[in-house]
């Protein structure tokens, strides 16, 4: 057991998940519960529930569920004994001297200590002789000391052990600087070498200031010119953005989303604090929600090249689909954000913000786009274009939207409006079909068990597991008829194997006298509590009666001694006999 139950059950009372969950997502009363737009994937309709009852959350989106502790887990980035302690602190209870597993808890600590060592041990090799290259590279880079400074910026000699060296001096296992990345396992099996060697060296840093990774730029023609710290138990790249622990305090609801650190560095010491960027990676719908945190509003200012322009075209989606408004940067000459700021010698700063100010949302890009790609000069070119138009228009969600840029662009082109729209209506109605086909597919699929890769059994036997899982919510919500339930169905008569722990769990919880639900995020993996949930918030609102438990457990029973075609095969006549007369008896 990770925590005494009695103080997990406390520090659940006096944490609220409704109030937990307010400075992340907007949440309104429907019925009994609350719903909002979840905080963990880019949606418009709101599909996040907040159970108020028993206290849990599920969203019907992405299929994050869990309770107050899952949630702080999830939308903070925390282990399991981290989350308790960020609850704890919250409600102003002291954590229990001992009796719970806290190795992770401890190893993403001393992970964090040794990054931290690190980057400091880079900073310093920047300014000594074996860092000359790196000072060099980057004061050409226009940086300025101060600049360096403020983003702790370094550089990892060409010697394969000095970081390994100077870490285990410290105190350091080799265990604990392979589990940061920082260190990597010789072929030999015997000892370990550096990660990150000849590279400029930028320390990634958390909301909170910890250092969780690092990114180095090498100072040769290898391949790859950027190397990214992999996941790590306090890091993941597709969750994390390069200087947001600045962005978040620049005063402003935009953020600038640029392509690479030195980017980034450039915008922030021309006077732009607000710029943050993806981690060796293409944007992810989670880094879009943790803007979304941050931000109302995102310029994208990627490269004008033909790499920066598809970039583009894909976050454009993300973005949006994350609640944010977005604008794209077009910088003249096709230069990216820190070329030119550099090519405009002491102008650099006001001329980058006269670009900024130019810079015009994403419809007008998208539209621009896709003028260069037709003869607009000819009746053809034009009704191609337009008829690529109205496909883009069809995406948009508002209908004002759609109906603005309609309007102006039948203006341009001498177009009927009415027609114009009635072609994009057209396809807006088509989208909606096949996403709405889409989303019967996904139900057919969830019901069927096809593709669940947390309850493998279900597509095996769908029927017993329905009544399983049924019977499981049904004790969850009734501890006072386990005794009952218990007489009446036996672990080993379950066909399904996830549905079988759960039911020998609670059983065994409530009959000790335990609540049912307290450790279910210490106890069950992630994907296994997210499971639970789901299960809780399907039977959300339908009625578990009495004759509904009778039923459930009729269809356990039968499904328990049902034999399969090749069973039935290999008996003998009395086997037969003696099976016919069991099904009897489990029918009467």
């Amino acid at each position: 057991m990770a925590f005494p139950e009695g103080f997990i059950q406390e520090l659940k009372m006096r944490n609220d998940l409704a109030e937990v969950a307010a400075p992340y997502v907007t949440l309104k009363r429907r019925g009994r519960n609350l719903v909002g737009l979840c905080p963990f994937h880019g949606e418009k309709t709101p599909s996040f529930n907040v159970y108020t009852e028993d206290s849990h959350f599920y969203c019907f989106g992405c299929g994050a569920g869990g309770d107050v502790i899952s949630f702080v887990m999830r939308i903070e980035n925390l282990d399991y004994v981290d989350a308790v302690r960020f609850l704890a602190q919250r409600a102003g209870m002291d954590m229990p001297e001992n009796g719970y597993d806290d190795s992770l808890s401890k190893l993403r600590k001393r992970i964090f200590e040794a990054n931290r060592e690190a980057a400091r041990f880079y900073y310093r090799s920047l300014y000594q002789p074996v860092g000359r290259e790196g000072l060099d590279y980057l004061h050409g880079r226009m940086l300025t000391d101060r600049t360096i400074r403020h983003f702790g910026l370094g550089f990892a000699d060409d010697d394969w052990s000095s970081l390994t060296t100077h870490l285990k001096s410290l105190g350091f296992t080799e265990q604990e600087l392979t589990a940061a990345n920082l260190a990597l396992p010789r072929r030999s099996g015997k000892g370990v070498y550096d990660r990150f060697t000849n590279r400029v060296m930028f320390p990634i840093i958390d909301l909170r200031g910890n250092v969780i990774a690092f990114g180095g730029r090498i100072m040769t023609d290898q391949k790859p010119k950027y190397l990214n710290t992999s996941d790590t138990p306090v890091f993941q790249k597709s969750a994390n953005l390069f200087s947001l622990n600045n962005a978040k305090n620049a005063g402003t609801r935009t953020l600038l989303l640029c392509e690479g650190y030195m980017d980034v560095i450039a915008v922030n010491q021309a006077g732009f604090q607000n710029a943050v960027a993806t981690l060796g990676t293409a944007l992810t719908g989670e880094q879009a929600m943790l803007m979304k945190r941050y931000a109302d509003e995102v310029v994208i200012c990627y490269d004008a090249d033909e790499a920066g322009q598809k970039a583009t075209a894909r976050a454009i989606p993300i973005l949006r689909n994350a609640g944010l408004l977005v604008r794209v940067l077009t910088i003249p000459n096709g230069k990216d954000p820190d070329e030119f700021i550099r090519s405009q010698g002491a102008d650099g700063p006001e001329a980058f913000r006269a670009v900024l100010e130019r810079s015009g949302n994403d419809v007008d890009y998208r539209l621009q786009k896709l003028r260069s790609d037709y003869h607009l000069e000819t009746p053809d070119g034009k009704v191609q274009f337009l008829e690529a138009a109205a496909d883009l228009l069809a995406a948009l969600t508002s209908s004002i939207e759609q109906d603005v840029y309609a309007a102006r662009l039948c203006k341009e082109f001498e177009v009927d409006k009415t027609s114009f729209l009635a072609q994009v209506k057209k396809r807006s109605n088509s989208r909606r079909r096949d996403a709405y086909r889409k989303e019967q597919q996904k139900i057919r699929s969830d019901l069927s068990g096809r593709g669940d890769r947390v309850d493998k059994d279900k597509s095996k036997a769908p029927r017993s597991s329905s009544a399983e899982e049924a019977l499981v919510v049904y004790l969850i919500r009734n501890p006072d008829a386990a005794q009952t339930i218990a007489g009446e169905v036996a672990p080993e008569q379950f066909q399904n194997a996830l549905m079988r722990r759960y039911y020998a769990y609670f059983l065994q919880r409530i009959i000790n006298g335990l609540e049912p639900m307290t450790n279910i995020t210490a106890d069950f993996t992630a994907d296994e509590a997210n499971k639970l949930y789901q299960m809780l918030g399907k039977h959300s609102g339908v009625a578990q009666t009495k004759q509904s438990l009778a039923e459930y457990i009729r269809v356990i029973r039968e499904e328990s001694v049902r034999l399969k075609a090749d069973e039935a095969g290999g008996m003998t006549g009395e086997q037969l006999n003696d099976y016919l007369a069991k099904i009897r008896k489990v029918k009467n």
